[in-house]
């Protein structure tokens, strides 16, 4: 081929190279452009986190001589009657937050079989019998399973520990630690206090016994009664305390597996806020710690775990609160009557 043949062929080729690389870049010019346009015309998939609701502390607790439910704040300011039923002696309260109900028992007389439960909305209306007067004896402190949908409660005079659906029906006897009039009349018997571990299947409960007499002690049991056995011949209680004053109500703290307390005996033990370790068993030599002393008959106690505080009553009328160490004392309320139980709940604001 001849110098002039070569030329043209060199000068053909870069023609084609220079077409082809033109190709190329138009190309690559689409496909930058296509995906400028599709990123800016399809949104990108936004996660939206939940909105906690904004709660809350009200606490809610009773007067035995006047039959009245209250409601405050945690301070004590804001403080309201919302029932007022007369003397039907209430002694122990639970808040259902989510259905909006307030439950507590009425003893009624304690020498006569006609204590009964009652529920009200927050804020105390929409009064409601729910175990109706004799359905019970002497109900006491009151605990809320609302997992399972029961009440939980000790029957003092009725010597028993007893459960029902929410709205009262199929009561059922979980322990039975005496029956007829002899039994009644020996207050070591008596059930009075009593917590709830309901993931780990446990109830717990305090026999007060004779006043000042030593006598006190703190039970455990299984939720459900063993095959082939009764309330009253159950094998499965354990006594965890023994030898105390007057123990009353109870609180759980499942996290650190710590039982909490109230005693209305003589000091220096009594008219006191105890807490020991829920794993402790009689015989271990370990005294339970006190939090807080120099009650006025210590009764009504809730645990808010959230806060790290407590809430105690006194027969006094007396309204604390205290760190869970026993530390922070302050007194928020003073000469409210005869007050007893007490429960705290963390209510949507919009209540």
């Amino acid at each position: 081929m001849g110098s002039k043949g070569r030329l043209a062929t060199i000068t053909c080729l870069t023609s084609v190279a220079s077409i082809l690389q033109g190709i190329s870049g138009f190309a690559s010019k689409f496909r930058k452009g296509a995906s400028n346009s599709m990123s800016s015309t399809v949104a990108k998939p936004k996660i939206t986190k939940p909105v906690a609701t904004p709660t809350s502390g009200r606490l809610f607790f009773l007067d035995l001589g006047g039959g009245r439910v209250f409601s405050s704040n945690p301070d004590g300011s804001d403080l309201k009657v919302i029932v007022n039923e007369g003397r039907r002696l209430p002694d122990g309260i639970a808040i259902d937050v989510a259905a909006g109900h307030i439950y507590w028992t009425n003893m009624g007389n304690p020498s006569s079989n006609d204590g009964s439960i009652e529920r009200a909305d927050l804020d105390g209306k929409n009064l409601t019998n729910i175990v109706p007067e004799g359905g019970t004896f002497t109900p006491k402190q009151l605990q809320l399973d609302k997992k399972n949908g029961k009440l939980y409660w000790s029957d003092r005079e009725g010597m028993r520990v007893m459960r029902s659906d929410l709205d009262g029906s199929d009561i059922e006897t979980l322990v039975e630690t005496g029956h007829g009039e002899a039994d009644r009349r020996d207050a070591r018997n008596w059930c009075v206090g009593m917590a709830l571990d309901v993931e780990g299947g446990k109830l717990y409960w305090t026999q007060k016994g004779n006043d000042n007499a030593g006598e006190g002690r703190i039970f455990r049991t299984n939720l459900e009664i063993p095959k082939d056995q009764g309330p009253a011949n159950r094998k499965d209680i354990e006594v965890l305390f023994k030898d105390l004053p007057e123990p009353i109500d109870l609180d759980l703290d499942l996290a650190t597996r710590m039982i909490y307390w109230t005693d209305r005996g003589d000091p220096p033990y009594g008219n006191t806020v105890n807490r020991a370790s829920m794993e402790a068993t009689v015989g271990d030599g370990k005294k339970p710690e006190i939090l807080f002393s120099h009650l006025m008959e210590g009764i009504g106690l809730a645990l808010d775990l959230k806060g790290g505080r407590m809430f105690i009553t006194d027969f006094g009328g007396s309204v604390y609160s205290a760190s869970l160490d026993g530390s922070n004392k302050k007194t928020l309320l003073v000469a409210e009557g005869n007050l007893t139980g007490i429960a705290y709940a963390e209510l949507p604001m919009s209540l």
